[in-house]
């Protein structure tokens, strides 16, 4: 076996020894040729690290203050409106005493007496004359140089035979009717100022009117009335609704409906605006079968639109009658009553005579017609008539739809009139 063993020369190592020399030369021209990039890069480095740094420390305060809503949802605020901004004469009234001290001497209480044959078994057991008395509110509302006149409702002094009005002082006199619309339910009550003593006729004042016509729902509302007789009360609230149509057993009209407490001995008194003006009559309540004094429905009193009336004010203040009521010219009586029912006749309003001159006296109707419909309502009793035609105004004409005897049955025709006073 062989072993090949290489003779290395002075010549070889002195070659060996330049290459060395040769090698370590370049790897130090290498080296420091290298190290500004290096630098360049590490100084790069330090910059994009710095930014990066101030990038999300700067992401992470906007997101202590500004939270995520993709996780949490926007507080959602409530608009609220300063109350001193809003415009209105109608916010719900608390305190008011001022007014009431300007207004009441402008109220007084009517207390009415009726004089009643009981009959033979009446409540006294041998019959006899007894006063029923009742009790009312009145409005002062003007004055002449011999009398102070009073409005009130018609239901409060209709068919009494003694009236006494109580003023602001205590001080009661003797009242007269000067004039009454049984149409609008409104009455004048006159008292002479010679049956006041000075000191009455110095505390007493006459009442503002106000208008009705602008009124809004909400609009706060003071009630002023002889509440079961028992003297003056004062009730507060607010304009529940406008226009209601109100039906009673003498006429049918467009009421403002109140929440204020309206009670018997309430009739006649003064409804009032924030101002102390007079915009209504307090008239009536519901009951929970009917219109009534003693209700068990709250909250739903009704006053008359003084700005409806006031004319009427004024022509009855001045002896004149309240000519604004329509008629048909015709007179007779509803057919649905218990003796009138037994003959089977059709319901509506039974003419039972058409007066003279009329405008019902040329036209086709004739005694024995029956009013069914009246402008396409039905007629299931008088006030269906009162209603229409209390809605309206002198020459404008009601289309009647009447039934009449031709042979053995009832035939059907239309009739067109005119309406009068």
């Amino acid at each position: 076996m062989k072993n090949n063993v290489e003779i290395i020369t002075d010549e070889d190592e002195k070659k060996i020894k330049k290459e060395k020399e040769l090698y370590s030369g370049y790897n130090e021209k290498k080296k420091s040729g290298i190290l500004p990039y290096i630098f360049i890069v590490i100084l790069l480095l330090i910059i994009l690290g710095g930014l990066l740094f101030l990038i999300f420390k700067t992401d992470v305060f906007k997101n202590k203050n500004n939270k995520d809503t993709s996780s949490q949802k926007e507080k959602i605020t409530l608009k609220h409106s300063k109350t001193s901004e809003v415009k209105s004469d109608g916010v719900y009234i608390t305190d008011v005493s001022d007014i009431v001290d300007e207004v009441m001497p402008s109220i007084v209480s009517i207390t009415s007496k009726t004089i009643i044959d009981s009959g033979r078994f009446g409540p006294y057991y041998y019959g006899g004359l007894y006063k029923s008395e009742g009790a009312g509110s009145g409005i002062i509302v003007s004055e002449s140089d011999k009398e102070i006149y009073i409005l009130t409702n018609n239901h409060v002094v209709k068919e009494t035979d003694e009236l006494s009005v109580s003023f602001i002082d205590g001080t009661s006199a003797e009242g007269k009717i000067k004039g009454v619309s049984d149409r609008k339910d409104i009455a004048i009550v006159s008292v002479e100022k010679s049956k006041l003593d000075t000191k009455t006729l110095e505390e007493i004042k006459i009442a503002t009117l106000g208008s009705s016509d602008e009124l809004k729902v909400g609009n706060g509302i003071i009630a002023i009335g002889n509440a079961l007789g028992y003297g003056q009360s004062v009730t507060t609230g607010v304009v529940s609704a406008l226009n209601r149509e109100l039906t009673t057993s003498e006429s049918s009209q467009d009421m403002i409906q109140i929440d204020a407490a309206i009670n018997g001995g309430n009739s006649g008194g003064a409804l009032l605006n924030s101002k102390g003006e007079v915009v209504g009559i307090n008239t009536a309540k519901y009951s929970s079968n009917s219109l009534s004094s003693s209700a068990s429905i709250e909250g739903m009193g009704f006053a008359i639109p003084i700005s409806d009336v006031e004319d009427i004010i004024e022509k009855l203040i001045n002896g004149e009658e309240d000519d604004s009521e329509l008629y048909l010219g015709v007179e007779g009586y509803m057919t649905n009553g218990s003796y009138i029912s037994a003959y089977n006749l059709p319901t509506g309003f039974y003419i039972s005579s058409i007066v003279k001159d009329s405008n019902a006296s040329s036209s086709d109707l004739e005694i024995g017609n029956i009013i069914t419909k009246i402008d396409g309502k039905e007629v299931d009793e008088f006030n269906d008539i009162r209603k229409v035609l209390d809605k309206k105004e002198k020459g404008d004409s009601v289309t009647l739809t009447v039934k009449y005897v031709k042979g053995n049955e009832y035939k059907e025709r239309e009739v067109t009139i005119k309406l009068e006073k």
